[in-house]
């Protein structure tokens, strides 16, 4: 039974990166300047310098990826049929 645990609780440790969160929306209005995208429905994220920006635009379908705690983005992706 100890290994068990041991084992389960080492893989959650590991795949700790498949925990993080996605949204996806459209975008409703996008800052360049300030790298703030607003999805329709309102909800806001601010994009750090160090993560790349495809080209966004509004109306546009996004995936922005959140680390673990949901509080950073890590990466914003245009889906691949939304290209």
């Amino acid at each position: 039974m100890h290994k068990l645990v041991l084992a389960t609780t080492s893989l959650v440790l590991i795949s700790g990166a498949a925990f993080a969160s996605e949204v996806n929306g459209v975008i409703a209005k996008f800052n360049p300047a300030a790298r703030v995208v607003t999805l329709e429905g309102g909800k806001s994220f601010t994009i750090p310098r160090d993560v790349a920006l495809p080209l966004l635009r509004r109306g546009g379908h996004v995936s922005i990826q959140l680390d673990d705690e949901g509080d950073k983005v890590d990466s914003v992706l245009i889906p691949p049929s939304m290209m």
